[in-house]
């Protein structure tokens, strides 16, 4: 938010516009809750690591080898979990 000063609202301002708080705070504004006077909380956008909206986001970035499906690799793996396969 660089040095601009983050708006404040008391709790009952709060709870009565939540909705519009998060929707500021949606569009990277940063918000600060207060009690009789006294800043209390802070609301701030979260950041999302990944950005996977919809089916094959990772295409291209996840790379199989040639047995990733072999008996062989399923049967290790139902031994780490001590199934059977």
């Amino acid at each position: 938010m660089g040095s601009e000063a983050a708006a404040q609202f008391n709790i009952h301002e709060a709870r009565t516009n939540l909705s519009r708080i998060i929707e500021r705070v949606e569009h990277g504004e940063e918000i600060v809750i207060s009690r009789a006077g006294q800043p209390v909380a802070k609301v701030i956008p979260l950041v999302r690591r990944v950005n996977r909206t919809a089916r094959g986001s990772l295409r291209g970035r996840v790379v199989f080898s040639d047995d990733w499906d072999s008996s062989e690799v399923n049967d290790s793996i139902a031994d780490d979990f001590g199934t059977t396969a």
